[in-house]
């Protein structure tokens, strides 16, 4: 029996574990933080301004019923109304808490469905300009930062992303929001 024999399996290990770290010394490697990537690009800012312009006439009028609620609770915590006029008032804050509650519901489900509509399709396109990006800058390998546990800044290329999404894809119109109930 020869000693060369057992120390095959150890050379044979050795082997690919220098081709294995030779070629992850050779991986290029970024970062990108999606979520501001997306939230940073000039299309998402004017959805969002967009956004805020056309729910404001109902974002004004769901806060005017909260302070008419907001008085008939003083005036029926003041004692200066008779037991009919505080069942009416009673009667009235109901109605109004009702509407007020319908349209606070319907507000912030209208506005979540054209959040979470402006963002999926802006994550898309990141995504898109984030590969042609990998691909023009010779990066093997791009991470997410949230799953990252550590990484140099200078890996980063959020700032990139961003500004190659601008240039495919100008903030010209952004899409409508949906229209009030």
């Amino acid at each position: 029996m020869s000693f060369r024999m057992p120390l095959r399996p150890l050379l044979a290990c050795s082997a690919l574990l220098v081709a294995a770290h030779a070629g992850f010394a050779q991986t290029k490697v970024a970062v990108v933080k999606m979520q501001d990537a997306v939230l940073g690009t000039a299309e998402i800012k004017k959805a969002d301004a967009q956004m805020q312009v056309t729910f404001k006439p109902r974002q004004d009028e769901i806060e005017g019923l909260r302070r008419e609620i907001e008085a008939l609770s003083n005036q029926l915590q003041s004692g200066k109304l008779t037991p009919q006029q505080q069942d009416e008032v009673q009667s009235l804050g109901k109605r109004k808490q009702t509407d007020y509650q319908r349209k606070l519901d319907d507000f912030n489900a209208d506005t979540e469905a054209y959040r979470n509509e402006v963002l999926q399709k802006g994550a898309v396109k990141m995504q898109a300009v984030v590969k042609k990006l990998a691909e023009e800058k010779g990066y093997d390998l791009v991470v997410e930062a949230t799953t990252a546990i550590f990484f140099k800044t200078a890996l980063d290329i959020t700032t990139d992303a961003i500004a190659a999404y601008d240039k495919a894809n100008p903030a010209a119109a952004a899409p409508a929001p949906p229209t009030g109930k």
